[in-house]
Order: C-alpha cells, then structure tokens, then sequence
C-alpha cells in the first residue's frame, strides 16, 4: 500500500550507477509499503556499488526529459528508507489475494507483454519484474528508490533472469531508461487508495517512457465510501471504561475518544457494519489521469440508511481493474458515480458484468481480507439513524502540505438537520 504508491540506474551483473543520474539523499525511515530511495556511504557513492542502464540499449538515443524531477525530500527519503525492511515485503508478498491476482493479470495479458519492454514502478523484491519475464517480456526495467533493489537484483540473478531483468535503484524521477516501453505494471495503491502520493511516480512513468496505445497494469482504480455502524469497537475502546473492575472511570472517556478516533483507523470490517450501499469518492483512469489531479480530491454523497442503528463513521475501501486500454469502455459511467462492479461480490477477483469481463482486485469488506483492509474515519460520538434516514455531506482527501505522502481528510455530514465536521490526517 501508497505511493504511491515504489526506483539510479540500471544493472549488468552488478548494480552501477548512472554518473547523469541525480544523487538521492540518504535514506531514514517511515511508512507502509512501497520502496523507493538509495543510500549514499560517507565516500559519496551508493552503498551496494554503481548503477548504469544495460549494455543492450546504451548505444541508443536518449528519450527527451520533459521539465526537471521534484526534489526528494528528507521525508521522501525517510519513506523509500522504510521500505529496505524485510518484513514490509514479506506482508505484501503473503497476501495471496494481492500477489496471485497480479499473476493473474500479467497472464491474462501475455499477448501485449510477450516480447514487449516492461517498467515495474517500485518494484520491491522484484516478484512483478520476474512474473513479467516468466510471461515472456523481452526487457523488465525494475525501478525502486529503496536499498530493497540491491536484494531484488539478487533474486534476479538467482533465477537467472539477469539478461532480461535490469534492476534500477533510484527514483523513477531520477532514472534514465533510453528507450520507450510498452507496458507500465505497478502495485501504487496505498490505504484508502490514495495513501503515500505513489501513483504520481506511475503518472511519471508513463509521461516519460509508455508507448502511446501502452497497457498500464492494473488500469484503473476506484476508491469508495460508506456509513458504518460498529458498536463493537466503539464499545471496546470507549465504553470500557464506564467501570474498570467496579471503580468508575468515565472521566477518561474524552481522552480516551481523543486517542481512539484523532486518526484514521485501518482494520478489518464485515460487510454486516455497513449501513447503505457505497458511493464512489473517486475514480481513476492510469491512461489520462495528471498529477495534478491528485493535489485534492473532493466528493459530494448521499446516502439512505438500511437500518436503524448508530453510526459510527465512514468505511473507505478500493478496488483496481486490469483491462486493455481499447477495452476500457466503462469510465466515463464509474467516474460520474455509478460502477458496473458490484462493491459487494464473493472473492478478491471479480469481473466485470459487461463484454471487457476485466480482472478486478477488490479491497471491499465482502471480499477476502488484504493486507490493506479497510480505512474507517470514526466519529467521536455516533449518531443515531432511523431506516431510510438520509445523510449528506461532502469529502476532501489532499496531500499534507507538511508531507505530500501524507493525507488530509475533511468530512462534512448532515443527517436529521444535525451538521457535522470530522477533520483528520493520515500519517
């Protein structure tokens, strides 16, 4: 998971550095998932050698460069730091619905990968790289910022793939490849979808190398909302302590709000807590979406409640599709609202009801879990809904201006012509 959203230069045998290639600062520590940094050692060089593109393609022309990368920032570097821990990709790795649906996906696109030139965006250990080499790709460039590269060539070298497999360790901003590409394959997406800013690094990617006509895996992406009802948890982190072991404590019940609810919260939720069907917040297309886009994202809802019970917050979840781009015939439908994907359907992989049949990977409550769960927004006192209640309001999900990987949220509800704000950060 955000970030993105996950990349100096490439590597023949040994990783070399690309002396064009802008120096990346030291790494630090911090966040979810995703790598992307490389640390320097005191003499000034990267610590597991230097990088340089392959010998196959450096006689060749390089592509223009379009405007001068963003800087990378001690936060960047602290977050590409994060993800050099082995324990990062071995959860990811493990969530069998994430992985086997990439798989997945790289196979049932192995006509448009076989023989092609591919860029897995934030590659990790290289698992996405060497799937796209199993499935027939001529040249693999895997990019990741994170000191995980220097493991991810070794994996490639272990299972022979050096000669189609380059590993590029350095941002996606920073590397040179000299060529253009045909397909663009990434695991971006962060909690509630837009988490650690990764998806501007595919964005980059794709303005840089992607052949017009390219396949950018997965395609699309659709990030959802919905009401909860959850007295459980509510109960368990709050209401405990109207009586501790018979003495009362309720005088600890504000801070205790405070200290539960400040943030957003990533757990694992039924679909029985969910109070309506979900409305999309945003949708996204890979193919046309600018970086700009992903400063602030704002959405207006409407909900009408199944049932009488408390509300406790707002659930958000994701799901992203693996289609063709001549395929992708149902965007303009899911962008304004309305999603020919059932949020609600058995399985983390589901298909379209419509003639593309794409390949889906759902992060809803009904699905199997995933290591992103779901992101729950919670109130600080719940409010109490009738069936058929209607609650309104409107979201705003933008970057932190103290940390773009980090996420504001700014929500406005209304129900029963009670008004509501629920302000919070996602760190």
């Amino acid at each position: 998971m955000q970030s993105g959203g996950d990349y100096t230069n490439g590597f023949h045998g040994e990783l070399q550095r690309d002396e064009k290639q802008v120096p990346i600062l030291s790494a630090l520590g911090r966040a979810k998932r995703r790598s992307r940094g490389g640390a320097r050692d005191p003499r000034g060089g990267l610590t597991n050698g230097e990088l340089r593109v392959s010998d196959q393609i450096s006689e060749q022309k390089p592509l223009e460069t379009q405007e001068s990368p963003p800087p990378c920032t001690d936060f960047d570097v602290a977050y590409f730091h994060s993800y050099a821990h082995v324990g990062i990709h071995e959860e990811m790795i493990k969530d069998r619905s994430r992985t086997e649906t990439y798989r997945e996906a790289i196979m049932q696109h192995q006509n448009l990968i076989q023989d092609k030139v591919v860029v897995d965006v934030g590659c990790g250990t290289g698992i996405l790289s060497i799937f796209c080499a199993q499935a027939g790709a001529k040249r693999v460039y895997a990019v990741d910022a994170s000191d995980i590269a220097v493991q991810a060539n070794e994996v490639v070298k272990a299972n022979g793939l050096s000669d189609k497999v380059i590993v590029l360790h350095g941002r996606v901003e920073d590397v040179e490849i000299d060529e253009e590409v045909d397909v663009i394959i990434s695991e971006w997406m962060g909690y509630m979808l837009l988490y650690e800013s990764m998806l501007g690094s595919v964005i980059t990617a794709r303005d840089r190398w992607l052949k017009p006509g390219g396949l950018i895996l997965p395609s699309h992406a659709t990030l959802y909302m919905a009401p909860i009802s959850h007295p459980d948890r509510y109960s368990h982190s709050i209401d405990f302590w109207r009586n501790v072991y018979g003495i009362d404590m309720s005088a600890m019940m504000q801070l205790a709000k405070q200290c539960a609810f400040e943030e957003p919260s990533v757990e694992s939720i039924s679909g029985e807590t969910v109070l309506t069907w979900p409305e999309v917040v945003k949708h996204i297309d890979c193919q046309t979406i600018k970086i700009q886009e992903l400063d602030s994202v704002t959405a207006r809802y409407k909900f009408k409640s199944m049932m009488r019970a408390p509300m406790h917050g707002f659930a958000f979840w994701f799901d992203v599709e693996f289609s063709e781009p001549a395929k992708n015939t149902n965007a303009t439908s899911v962008a304004n609202g309305s999603s020919s994907i059932s949020p609600f359907t058995e399985g983390n992989q589901k298909k379209r009801s419509n003639p593309s049949d794409a390949l889906v990977l759902s992060t809803s409550p009904e699905s199997p879990p995933t290591h992103w769960q779901q992101t729950i927004v919670y109130f600080y006192d719940p409010i109490d809904v009738e069936q058929d209640q209607v609650i309104e309001g409107s979201v705003t999900l933008s970057q932190s201006k103290e940390n773009r990987r980090f996420m504001n949220i700014h929500l406005e509800y209304s129900s029963a012509g009670r008004s509501f704000v629920k302000e919070s950060v996602m760190r």
